[in-house]
């Protein structure tokens, strides 16, 4: 007789039976794979549990403006140093899948905000710990995911509350927003004016649609380069593309530029079908180049004839084409990437053609310079000063390039920031201060319910101070102390009471202008309670050896060993 439960796995489109607990006359009956491992119960969560606080304190000791950095070096030598939480879990290669899961809260919370990554992951391993605790004290999972729920839910509502109203005139704020937003960075020093540079940048590329502001980020172009200080950044009102001039006799700079952007090659085009050209004769073949010669320069004069000084083509210029635009006196880049195309046409208001017959003066863009110059011995051109560019470039600097990378990450968590806090409208204090109002509104909310959910809610708004403490610690200061002092100041209800990491008290974090999106913290709740809940949904971890052995599917054809491409 045969007893058993059996749980019916996927795997590559196959169907396997896995025995739990199987016996077929005393006999046990393995259908899973040698090799396979599997985790059930509390030790599945507790080892998935371990592993996520872990990515967590990683990340923990970066936050906030006393925060530190990390050096990562990779398997050739590489290093990379940074204390921006996506960055820094992006490069660790995490291997476990629930710490990937992590990983995955940090990257979503970039690619949505663009910045408060490492809080995100903070919040997410404290919810867990907490919720480690509850679990020993036999609370099931899922009472508690229900807890959890319900306390995300009255958490957005309560920051929705203490949300302030921001719109793109209130300079000032935007820019203690991009301060803020890039405190604890390298680039500190250089802070208010690349604050500055961030918030005209946004203004200038930010579209109002239906009432509602419309900021794509994409159109602000980051271009690297070291050899300066970060104070030597620049907003350039226009596109910088890293592309010399193709020909020496060309001009290096234009004013008044009409510029023409090309999808096409000014290149003789073989024949679309096969055909061969018999030449007998030296005049033949005199000819022959004549014709090539005449076509490319006819070429040239229909771009002349539109009314171009300068050309930019996303294809290739021929060396004789190139001669006859020196001759011109028309500067042109050829083998532009696309997304710089597009970019052009934003800033320029030009459109691209993709056939030159269709050229026309009215297809032209304008930027009132256009110049070729030399930054860290790289030549560039500047496409600079456009009427009304809808997209333009911030020309990044740093003395080396761990550190103008730095300055790059920080520059994108800025524009990130103030492009959200555009989007949305609102901006709350920073400092910790809306996670202690939140936790001590969450308190009081969870004393309406009398079951186990209690528990859970309060839970989550322990795991919210997180925040506070890991600013206080990164400071250096004691961490009950401070959120003591927060706790009696949000009592007396002054919402907007933060860490002051420099002061060691209690500050109001809008006077001090320390300022944050409220998209930046309702997004950082949702994808730490979110991923929090999945992983402590998680009671059976089976983790299968290679499955090409032991009994498994046999390696697809065309695929290697270890199941890569």
């Amino acid at each position: 007789m045969y007893v058993g439960i059996f749980n019916i796995l996927f795997i590559d489109g196959e169907i396997m039976v896995q025995a739990m607990v199987g016996q077929l006359g005393g006999q046990p009956v393995l259908i899973l794979p040698e090799g396979a491992v599997r985790t059930t119960g509390r030790d599945a969560q507790k080892n998935n549990i371990v592993a996520a606080k872990a990515v967590a304190d990683a990340v923990r000791t970066t936050l906030g403006p006393k925060g530190m950095d990390k050096m990562l070096v990779d398997s050739i030598g590489d290093i990379v140093i940074t204390n921006d939480g996506v960055t820094i879990l992006e490069e660790m290669e995490i291997e476990h899948p629930a710490a990937k899961m992590m990983v995955e809260v940090a990257k979503t919370q970039n690619e949505e905000v663009g910045d408060g990554t490492t809080s995100a992951v903070i919040i997410a391993g404290e919810l867990l710990k907490k919720a480690e605790e509850l679990l020993e004290q036999d609370i099931h999972p899922t009472v508690i995911t229900k807890g959890f729920k319900i306390a995300k839910e009255e958490a957005l509502k309560i920051m929705e509350d203490i949300g302030k109203p921001v719109s793109l005139d209130d300079t000032e704020i935007l820019k203690k927003i991009a301060i803020t937003a890039m405190s604890g960075k390298s680039v500190e020093r250089a802070s208010p004016k690349i604050a500055e540079l961030v918030v005209e940048a946004v203004k200038t590329v930010a579209e109002t649609r239906n009432g509602k502001v419309h900021v794509d980020t994409d159109n602000i172009k980051r271009e690297k380069k070291h050899g300066g200080s970060s104070e030597d950044t620049e907003l350039v009102r226009g596109i910088v593309i890293d592309k010399e001039v193709v020909h020496p006799a060309m001009p290096k700079i234009v004013n008044d530029a009409k510029i023409a952007l090309l999808d096409v090659a000014l290149e003789v085009k073989e024949t679309e079908t096969d055909a061969e050209i018999r030449i007998t004769s030296p005049e033949q073949m005199q000819a022959f180049i004549e014709q090539e010669q005449k076509m490319l320069k006819d070429m040239v004069d229909k771009v002349v004839s539109s009314g171009a000084n300068v050309l930019i083509c996303q294809k290739g210029i021929d060396d004789i084409a190139q001669h006859y635009l020196a001759k011109k006196k028309i500067l042109a880049c050829r083998r532009v990437k696309k997304s710089d195309m597009e970019a052009l046409a934003k800033a320029t208001g030009g459109r691209i053609v993709s056939n030159l017959e269709d050229l026309s003066p009215e297809d032209l863009g304008y930027a009132k310079v256009v110049e070729e110059r030399k930054i860290a011995g790289e030549a560039m051109t500047f496409i600079r000063d456009c009427k009304d560019p809808k997209a333009v470039t911030i020309l990044v600097r740093g003395s080396t390039e761990h550190v103008v990378d730095e300055v790059d990450r920080s520059v994108e968590d800025a524009i990130g920031a103030v492009a959200s806090a555009v989007e949305v409208g609102k901006v709350v204090p920073g400092a910790g201060a809306p996670e202690a109002e939140v936790a001590k509104r969450l308190r009081k909310f969870a004393e309406q319910f009398s079951g186990r959910e209690q528990l859970a809610i309060k839970a989550f708004a322990d795991a919210l101070e997180v925040i506070p403490r890991s600013l206080a610690e990164n400071a250096g200061l004691d961490p009950i102390d401070i959120l003591v002092a927060l706790r009696a100041a949000h009592d007396q209800g002054k919402v907007s009471y933060g860490v002051g990491v420099f002061d060691g008290v209690a500050i109001d974090a809008f006077d001090n202008g320390i300022i944050e999106p409220l998209k930046v913290k309702t997004q950082a709740i949702k994808s730490a309670a979110e991923a929090a809940e999945m992983i402590l949904r998680i009671d059976d971890v089976i983790t299968a050896s290679k499955l090409s052995k032991g009994g498994g599917p046999s390696t697809p054809p065309g695929a290697s060993e270890g199941g890569e491409e």
